[in-house]
């Protein structure tokens, strides 16, 4: 298949540009994908598509205040850094800008407010995709201070003014289960969630359980490929632990589905389902997994998702689960994304939800 298949248009004004007050007041566009018929709900009423039995899946990666700014400690032109993965403590990759002027050696003073001695990091090495590793002194653990230094990491299409107070979007930019700090974007099917949704869900005799993928690349970077099959995902740290494995494993042996909340907790799953049995296996690593028309799904049933910018993994993965082992549910979800459009839903990580069964 070819990116191109994944275009569509989509006015400005429906690019969500702050989540709504309460979090579950969402809509859910649902998608039934043997008939095709759409449904458009509350996510509130998400509840009414479970039964007992079921197990729901979230990823509880914990966004980090990935983003940095700096200057040239010799020249004093400024800098951006995004850290995008830690390869040991003070050591990072990072997607710097302008990433010219960021040669190996070049000394970068981090701004900030906290007090003691400076903090700098030096770039020293490169790779094909532009990022450079740095090295950070002055601090015994950078990721330690972040909170302090750093600001949320947002996505380009969230505008927020030169000098914003961000401090909102710590917060709402972040799940109410989130535990492990690693990503640099937040998986957002789960910013629908309430603590009170989930508490009520479980009530109810649906299973919760967590995974952990933290969000780099392989996540958010775009496709730049003309050809699938030319495309290379970024590898990704996750983690299965074994009561979530035996959860998700005994729920499905009794004829329960397996619900993914998000696309990351659905290449977890993906990535850790034996070939044969379908069940889960526990473990750690890394995954690069490239989810798109055709692939057939091993362990899950239903997904829960945001609605994707054009051309992304995102919506390749969500188009193959539409129609697994096919290449309709490309179709299915171009159908269903302009019925988003024309009913005003509104898009990407504050935006609204689709359930897919």
């Amino acid at each position: 298949m070819r990116t191109s298949d994944f275009d569509f248009e989509l006015p400005a004004e429906l690019i969500a540009q702050e989540p709504l007050a309460q979090r579950d007041a969402s809509r859910l566009l649902v998608v039934h994908r043997t008939s095709g018929e759409l449904e458009h709900r509350q996510f509130g009423q998400l509840t009414s598509y479970l039964r007992k039995g079921d197990v729901l899946v979230l990823n509880n990666s914990r966004v980090i205040p990935a983003r940095l700014r700096g200057v040239n400690a010799k020249t004093g032109g400024k800098f951006e850094l995004l850290l995008l993965e830690e390869e040991g403590p003070n050591d990072w990759w990072v997607m710097l800008r302008p990433g010219k002027r960021a040669r190996n050696g070049t000394r970068i003073q981090i701004n900030g407010a906290l007090q003691g001695p400076a903090i700098k990091g030096t770039v020293i090495e490169s790779n094909q995709e532009g990022h450079r590793r740095v090295r950070f002194e002055g601090v015994s653990n950078i990721l330690n201070v972040l909170d302090e230094l750093g600001e949320v990491p947002l996505p380009p299409y969230i505008q927020r003014g030169s000098g914003s107070d961000l401090g909102q979007d710590r917060e709402r930019y972040q799940t109410v289960f989130a535990q492990p700090a690693g990503s640099v974007a937040a998986p957002t099917a789960g910013l629908h969630f309430t603590s009170a949704m989930l508490q009520a869900i479980g009530q109810s005799g649906v299973e919760v359980c967590f995974v952990t993928l933290h969000v780099g690349l392989g996540t958010f970077a775009p496709v730049k490929s003309d050809e699938l099959s030319e495309h290379i995902m970024h590898e990704e740290r996750y983690e299965l632990s074994s009561s979530a494995a035996h959860t998700i494993n005994q729920a499905k042996a009794a004829g329960g589905r397996v619900v993914a909340i998000g696309t990351t907790s659905l290449r977890v799953l993906e990535t850790a389902s034996d070939h044969i049995s379908g069940s889960v296996v526990p473990g750690s690593g890394r995954t690069g997994i490239f989810i798109h028309p055709p692939h057939h799904f091993k362990a899950v049933d239903m997904l829960v998702t945001n609605f994707h910018l054009p051309r992304s993994t995102l919506l390749m993965l969500v188009s193959a689960f539409a129609q697994p082992g096919r290449l309709g549910g490309v179709e299915t979800i171009r159908k269903a994304y302009a019925e988003a459009v024309n009913r005003r839903y509104r898009f990407f990580s504050y935006g609204d939800a689709m359930l897919l069964i």
